[in-house]
């Protein structure tokens, strides 16, 4: 099993679950966060630093957002590692409540 960031994170970016992740598995987009799935030991110590509420179990992931299992797999690859906290995206505390936000995901 392994964690995997879900939509709540696309346009917020809080980054304080990358601090505590004792294997930097994170990995930065432009306006979302992904873990790497072949580095993330199951540990969930990141769950409760997410303000959002944006980061499940990979069999926890809520109905609807089942897409970002494979998601986070593939754009940890692509993107960079992320191991020291950033600030928020500008807009993160009027983007947090909003869904269906998928299509706004920035992949470069």
């Amino acid at each position: 099993m392994t964690y995997v960031v879900t939509e709540a994170c696309i346009n917020c970016k809080h980054t304080e679950c990358v601090e505590v992740c004792p294997v930097d598995a994170f990995h930065a987009g432009p306006n979302f966060l992904v873990i790497d799935p072949d580095l993330c030991i199951d540990c969930a110590v990141c769950v409760p630093e997410c303000p959002v509420d944006a980061i499940f179990a990979d069999a926890d992931v809520p109905a609807g957002q089942e897409q970002y299992v494979a998601l986070n797999a593939e754009l940890s690859k692509d993107w960079p590692e992320i191991t020291r906290k950033q600030e928020a995206l500008p807009e993160a505390t009027h983007w947090a409540s909003i869904k269906d936000k998928l299509g706004l995901l920035k992949r470069a």
